[in-house]
């Protein structure tokens, strides 16, 4: 992207912007075509499979982008669900499921979600076989999966031409500013999310028109029919119209609303074809962090932790609450941080935090009774000790409660991490059984690593995307 914004325009030239990015991401029309006749072709070869093997399968669609075409032409996953009936236990519904997708897709992979799917090819697309149960009533499903035909068909119905143009327009946007995906890992936008947006607000234009306007927490609905039980850090309540006590947009964090909020008034403003191009992140090394962080005068600490056997949706949740478990630690133990940020590679977690200084007193205020109580007795017995850690006191404050000063252990944020780090709550999976397998370093004292790189790049280089790189006068 240009390190400058667009002129400002009128809705004349963000009309020639749209249609001119259209024409990009849309798929070709032999590509439309191709998608079709392996829809019908996967159906019709799990049926034979189904009917070979004997399984109780129900059903079997394709359903999402893949089916309703609102895909993008360099991005497109096609999602086979196969349907048993909701009495099949679930240790049968994981078997059938798995045999029924290697039947029929080459290199299969099994992946974990709520239960296994398999993930592999079929006439050189990638394709995820979940299996699932198919419910007669939407509202009350015995697995994540078993809304999709209720869905599938309530956007069939809606969904014209035109607004499959407006979504996949939409679609481009939110992955151009970074907040595209429901995955835990992203806390965005479904691509479902997206599609009930366009059939409300009709165009992508109309969208980012009420979106400009919109102040957290937004509720496209009326108060008596949000959904029950609404986490208190909810962004957007949007409620599933095949399921309303299911609110939509329950994954889309507050962080990234108000940046959909922000990007949509600069587009409006400013319309370009550079708001739709997917920027590559900036390079940022470990001696470039050390760099910033010595002229930000402050100090960057590292703790990393070997990564579960976890799937993403399950693991990054955990992760979340145990950085916030460490910032509220550092903020009681007077290193309050600036911000903090996590990764996650194939082998290790990394949460990385910056403080204003790397060091604290080794003062440390003891509070007292007020003179003239029983207690004084017992407080003036245990700091005059010769063993007392004292390096000042007991003395009377200016209320009349007694005090002394001690000497503090540990001085260095990392040392008061490790300190108190066995008695954290962290993600159920997350505390390792040996703790010589979490470290707890300054960031000099780390090797360079990807995800590493990946935390201080989210820590340290903060930036509205659409606003490129600062001039070297401003780093």
């Amino acid at each position: 992207m240009s390190s400058r914004p667009p002129a400002a325009g009128s809705d004349t030239d963000a009309g020639a912007v749209e249609a001119a990015v259209s024409a990009q991401i849309a798929p070709s029309p032999e590509l439309l075509e191709r998608v079709a006749r392996v829809r019908t072709e996967l159906v019709r070869r799990v049926e034979e499979a189904a009917k070979a093997r004997g399984s109780p399968l129900v059903r079997a669609l394709v359903a999402g982008s893949a089916a309703r075409g609102t895909f993008l032409q360099d991005r497109l996953d096609i999602d086979l669900f196969l349907l048993f009936p909701p009495e099949l236990p679930r240790d049968r519904l994981r078997e059938e499921g798995l045999a029924l997708g290697r039947a029929v897709l080459t290199e299969p992979e099994t992946r974990y979600a709520e239960h296994p799917y398999l993930r592999g090819k079929f006439e050189g697309f990638a394709v995820d076989a979940v299996p699932g149960y198919a419910v007669s009533d939407s509202a009350h499903p015995l697995s994540a999966v078993d809304r999709t035909p209720f869905h599938q068909a309530y956007l069939t119905e809606r969904e014209t031409p035109e607004t499959v143009r407006e979504i996949r327009l939409t679609k481009q946007f939110l992955r151009a500013i970074g907040v595209y995906g429901s995955e835990a890992r992203t806390e965005g936008v479904s691509g479902y999310l997206v599609e009930l947006l366009i059939v409300r607000f009709g165009t992508f234009h109309a969208l980012l028109t009420e979106a400009r306007r919109w102040r957290i927490p937004v509720r496209l609905t009326e108060p008596d029919q949000e959904p029950p039980r609404l986490p208190e850090n909810v962004a957007l309540i949007l409620p599933d119209p095949v399921d309303p006590h299911r609110n939509v947009a329950s994954a889309l964090s507050r962080r990234n609303l108000g940046l959909l909020i922000l990007a949509a008034g600069a587009y409006l403003d400013r319309p370009s074809e550079q708001w739709f191009e997917i920027a590559l992140p900036a390079r940022l090394t470990r001696d470039d962090a050390l760099a910033r962080i010595q002229v930000r005068g402050t100090h960057v600490t590292v703790v990393t932790l070997p990564r579960p056997d976890l799937v993403d949706d399950t693991l990054y949740p955990q992760v979340r609450k145990a950085g916030r478990a460490i910032a509220e630690e550092l903020t009681r133990s007077e290193f309050p941080p600036l911000g903090w940020a996590l990764a996650v590679d194939g082998s290790r977690v990394y949460l990385v935090f910056e403080v204003p200084h790397s060091r604290r007193s080794a003062v440390r205020m003891q509070d007292g009774p007020p003179a003239g109580i029983d207690r004084v007795g017992n407080f003036l017995e245990k700091w005059t000790s010769p063993e007392a850690p004292l390096l000042q006191g007991p003395y009377v404050r200016e209320d009349g409660s007694l005090a002394v000063e001690t000497r503090r252990k540990e001085q260095t944020v990392e040392e008061v991490l490790r300190g108190v780090f066995p008695r954290l709550s962290l993600g159920r999976d997350l505390t390792p059984s040996d703790p010589k397998e979490v470290t707890i370093q300054p960031l000099a004292e780390v090797a360079e690593s990807p995800g590493l790189l990946v935390a201080l790049r989210e820590l340290l280089d903060k930036r509205l995307p659409w606003l490129g790189r600062p001039s070297p006068s401003r780093a």
